[in-house]
């Protein structure tokens, strides 16, 4: 009887827990100029300071519809370069602009001021993150992911 209330759904759960997130970033990255996918974007750029088009989508599993127009906001912004790859004409690389740079130390503040709003200890934090990832890496593997 009660499988299919909506409190009892995990799925629920966790749509909400990411519109919720999704929410606290926002004045954040607002103040930024940014939006959250657009900060994801950045966060593996920071990580890897050049990658492919393709090597990105797979990252934050976009597919190029999606992550093209990101990448062509950020670079009219000034925040990063899309050049073909010259040993792969067919590859685009990504690679962060000095302004692509500096704006990582403006968003150093950001992880600490989330996770401040979580309420959650620092080993709470860890092992609600590693379960949402066993969650993900499980769902893509049985195949009944839309992005598997």
């Amino acid at each position: 009887m009660g499988a299919l209330r909506l409190d009892n759904q995990l799925c629920f759960a966790l749509y909400s827990a990411s519109r919720a997130t999704t929410a606290a970033y926002r004045p954040m990255l607002h103040a930024l100029g940014l939006t959250y996918p657009q900060y994801l974007v950045l966060l593996v750029l920071w990580e890897e300071e050049a990658i492919t088009v393709r090597r990105l989508g797979q990252r934050l599993h976009l597919d190029s519809g999606t992550l093209s127009p990101l990448l062509k906001r950020l670079e009219a912004a000034g925040y990063l370069h899309r050049n073909r790859s010259p040993s792969d004409e067919r590859s685009v690389e990504v690679t962060l602009t000095d302004a692509g740079r500096e704006l990582e130390s403006k968003a150093q503040c950001i992880p600490e001021q989330l996770f401040t709003a979580t309420g959650l200890n620092p080993d709470e934090a860890e092992a609600l993150r590693n379960a949402v990832q066993l969650l993900t890496v499980a769902l893509r593997e049985s195949g009944n992911s839309a992005d598997s």
